[in-house]
């Protein structure tokens, strides 16, 4: 039932909340047959106190329902409202979308057509192993939990057993357990055999990220020309850690990177995102007089003026970047923190930009202690790879449109405190000029005694 009427400014004026209101009460009273008193859903009683039907009618009409009692449970509406029914319609349509989305990846994997006169193919044909990849998808997709499930999928049920082990913070012997409980409760029960294996029905739509070996002391990365080194060239520091009476070696520090091209290509493979990625050109409300999106922003217009061909096809992305350390134990009394690097399309609407769906883990920088100004021997990565996509660009598949096209990207802003700040652009933030915005008007004071700077004149609004 709609409740919105529960939230009218003007109860005495509205004919809606009078005629709810009669309802819920009529409702109530053939759900407590022979009884002079019911929960009073008033917005202070809160279905705490019996009142007679005359003393919660008054409080309805004279004041006030509890807006956030929006299920009346108490009322008789619970015995017609069925939790499977709801649940299973969700499930379906979970189901439904799964499948899509393996249908579009799928279709972008296949298809390899030509570009304009040259002949050259965008990408090559899909190779056995992906095909089988994706039948084998299609199958978990389609094949039923056990014989007589109407509501699940193995797939489907994977993967929600995987979410609740995220949010549950699950160890990996914890779920290999429940497996095997699963598995002995109900035989006929199609599911994986370990964790190692419910994680490879992922494997088929390509998520996985690079670890990369570093320095112990930020120096350099093991990573190309160095990849074979035992030692650090610049500090000699060893590889790996001691190994006495282990059969295998220790790392000393390891990157982890998200490589950026299969995750904007992505966005293009579902016909729903692929769609909204084109928003900021396409259904974007122009008007150059209010700023709702950062497309109506100076650095964007003065960005489409000097590079009119990247503007040309409105599905190139431009990309908002993000950087700070955060200690990733509950106990925050341990020294030791990460750092990550964030990236966020704005080609979005800016009511889906900032969401977690579309934010992009691009590098995890491990501790105990934070780069500072080493940080850019972990970003040099990330650079090569937007170089990569502003000059050649990557071969993509527009679901939206089933077609291919080329996909250039670029990196606008960057959002960032001051510490941040500091390591990303190697500005100062502690001396005579610590304002990046003021530079030389920077309105600083030496204090001679205490031998360090203050800005107590500088006020800038």
């Amino acid at each position: 039932m709609d409740k919105n009427w529960m939230h009218v400014p003007n109860r005495f004026t509205s004919r809606e909340y009078c005629k709810r209101i009669n309802n819920l009460l009529t409702m109530a009273k053939a759900h407590a047959p022979g009884r002079t008193t019911i929960r009073c859903p008033y917005r202070r009683c809160r279905n705490i106190l019996f009142l007679p039907f005359n003393e919660v009618e008054d409080h309805l009409f004279m004041i006030d329902i509890d807006p956030r009692y929006t299920h009346w449970i108490f009322h008789g509406e619970g015995e017609n409202w069925s939790v499977n029914s709801s649940s299973s319609d969700d499930d379906t349509m979970f189901n439904l979308i799964i499948l899509l989305m393996i249908e579009d990846t799928q279709a972008a994997s296949f298809i390899d057509p030509a570009f304009g006169d040259s002949g050259t193919t965008l990408q090559p044909p899909m190779s056995d192993w992906q095909s089988k990849t994706f039948d084998q998808l299609f199958e978990d997709a389609r094949l039923p939990l056990y014989p007589t499930c109407e509501k699940f999928s193995k797939l489907l049920f994977i993967v929600k057993l995987l979410h609740i082990k995220s949010v549950g913070g699950w160890t990996i012997k914890s779920f290999h357990m429940v497996l095997e409980f699963l598995k002995a409760a109900f035989p006929d029960i199609q599911i994986p055999n370990s964790y190692h294996e419910a994680r490879h029905l992922e494997h088929g739509l390509g998520f996985s990220d690079m670890k990369i070996d570093a320095c112990t002391n930020d120096c350099i990365l093991f990573w190309k020309h160095d990849a074979d080194k035992e030692a650090c060239s610049k500090c000699e520091e060893p590889r790996w850690m001691s190994t006495r009476g282990k059969k295998w070696k220790i790392l000393q520090k390891v990157l982890r990177y998200f490589p950026l091209k299969p995750r904007l290509q992505r966005l293009f493979m579902s016909k729903n995102i692929a769609k909204s990625m084109k928003w900021h050109k396409e259904e974007r409300v122009d008007d150059h007089s209010t700023l709702r999106h950062p497309a109506d922003s100076k650095m964007w217009r003065q960005f489409d003026k000097h590079h009119t061909w990247f503007t040309q096809d409105s599905r190139n992305v431009r990309l908002g970047l993000t950087s700070d350390r955060f200690n990733p134990f509950i106990n925050m009394s341990k020294p030791y923190s990460i750092w990550s690097v964030i990236l966020m399309p704005y080609n979005l609407p800016p009511w889906l930009c900032m969401k977690e769906p579309y934010l992009m883990l691009s590098l995890l920088i491990p501790g105990p202690k934070s780069s500072r100004n080493d940080i850019d021997i972990y970003l040099q990565l990330l650079v090569n790879e937007l170089k990569e996509l502003w000059e050649d660009g990557v071969d993509s598949y527009d679901a939206s449109k089933s077609e291919h096209f080329r996909l250039h990207a670029t990196l606008l802003w960057t959002i960032n405190d001051f510490s941040a700040y500091v390591n990303l652009s190697r500005w100062s933030t502690k001396g005579k000029m610590a304002c990046p915005s003021c530079n030389k008007d920077t309105d600083s004071m030496w204090l001679k005694h205490d031998k360090k700077y203050c800005y107590m004149r500088h006020c800038r609004f």
